[in-house]
């Protein structure tokens, strides 16, 4: 019997996640399809009946679903439950459960590039979507101090609920004006997926050893990146984050770790940059 799986968002015409996962399906012998679906708040809750239905094996949840998804499900997996944001779901037991391979995924990537004693201190631009599993991350790597901004406060509120004095609340206008001196700026918001936007930094006050790390991977390399690399500092797109969080999920679903080899890594950047 085919299974079928998707990937819900919107915006999702950006996303690469069936190019991945029907490339692990095909290299581990698994019957399966895995398409993307463009969604409004209002179709989350049949989305949710074809999985108790078994109609669908399993779902991605990306922005601006991976909180508003969670009233709709029976449990949530300890990590899933202490971001409250979920990007995978399934059926287990008669029941439909919630997890974040986020964590685990921007964890993953991040060690691939820095060792975690050289980080202590981050700034982290947007409070929602993949925002609690980035602090969470970073917490549990010892970070001590996560400062955070948002155009709307209110997200930002609700995480300094969540995780306390770590996060230190920075207006969105101060962005532009304020000196951070951070181990890493992270981009956790969707501004870059169109070139015409842009987050302004003060980078003239921005120490070249500051690591800068953008969530989104299609473009490969927003105007963010691109400016923190003339300014001399080391990069991070978001592509090692999607595939390892990708990995995590389709081995819940799978029972299956599928490898990242260089086949999928060369079907990616035909698709990037052609």
């Amino acid at each position: 019997m085919m299974k079928k799986f998707f990937v819900i968002g919107n915006p999702i015409e950006h996303s690469l996640s069936p190019t991945v996962h029907q490339h692990w399906f095909k290299k581990n012998n698994v019957k399966a399809t895995y398409e993307k679906k463009l969604l409004e708040e209002k179709d989350l809750k049949n989305t949710i009946k074809d999985i108790r239905n078994d109609h669908v094996a399993g779902i991605n949840v990306t922005v601006p679903f991976k909180q508003k998804i969670i009233p709709l499900l029976d449990e949530l997996s300890t990590v899933a439950q202490s971001t409250l944001s979920v990007n995978t779901i399934y059926k287990k037991n008669n029941k439909v459960i919630g997890d974040n391979t986020d964590v685990g995924g921007f964890q993953k990537s991040l060690m691939d590039n820095i060792s975690k004693e050289s980080i202590k201190s981050a700034l982290l631009i947007g409070a929602g979507g993949v925002a609690p599993s980035i602090v969470y991350a970073l917490k549990t790597l010892g970070v001590e101090q996560i400062f955070i901004a948002n155009r709307t406060v209110e997200k930002i509120v609700n995480l300094q609920e969540k995780f306390g004095p770590l996060l230190t609340k920075i207006a969105w206008e101060d962005l532009s004006k304020q000196q951070f001196n951070v181990d890493i700026i992270i981009n956790a918001t969707s501004l870059g997926l169109n070139n015409d936007h842009m987050i302004n930094l003060n980078f003239s006050s921005i120490d070249k050893k500051t690591i800068f790390y953008d969530v989104i991977y299609n473009p490969s390399e927003t105007r963010l990146l691109q400016k923190a690399k003339k300014h001399g500092c080391h990069t991070v797109n978001g592509m090692k984050m999607f595939l390892y969080q990708a990995q995590l999920a389709f081995e819940i679903w799978n029972k299956i770790k599928p490898v990242i080899d260089e086949d999928l890594t060369n079907i990616l950047a035909k698709k990037l940059y052609d």
